[in-house]
């Protein structure tokens, strides 16, 4: 299990593995974010992407779901976020590229007013399968305390 105790500033991790399928890019667009370049190969030909491209808001989803599985994986006693800060989406995602995450934890701080709890900060960035950074931003989390005893 992880709790707010366990988790060490500057510790680094690397996790995930999320394959882009064209079809979920396309579907993503056309329900949240329905843009030329994000749901046809013709209008995404004539941008500066060349190529139908994903989102960025479907990279944030795709990200949150390899985070979750980690999460889950870890047993990790998260309580969820109030934010993220500095979101940086720096290239395009394809349909066929596989994306995997890595998070550094910078900060820790206990809770003052509710002491079963704490917060981080981590910088999470999203690569591609040619270890390209294609997004990042920094992720704050609320997580579980252990009780005492």
């Amino acid at each position: 299990m992880e709790y707010f105790e366990d988790i060490e500033v500057g510790a680094k991790s690397s996790f995930g593995s999320y394959e882009v399928a064209r079809d979920e890019v396309v579907e993503f667009a056309a329900k949240f974010d329905p843009q030329p370049f994000h749901l046809s190969d013709e209008a995404a030909a004539q941008t500066h992407f060349g190529r139908l491209s994903a989102s960025g808001w479907h990279t944030c989803a795709m990200m949150m779901a390899m985070m979750a599985e980690q999460f889950e994986k870890n047993d990790h006693k998260g309580l969820g976020s109030p934010g993220i800060d500095e979101l940086r989406w720096l290239k395009p995602v394809f349909p066929g590229d596989t994306l995997r995450c890595e998070r550094e934890i910078l900060e820790k701080t206990p809770s003052r007013s509710r002491p079963e709890m704490g917060s981080f900060r981590s910088r999470m960035t999203v690569f591609n399968q040619k270890d390209e950074p294609v997004m990042t931003f920094i992720s704050i989390g609320l997580v579980q305390r252990r009780l005492p005893g």
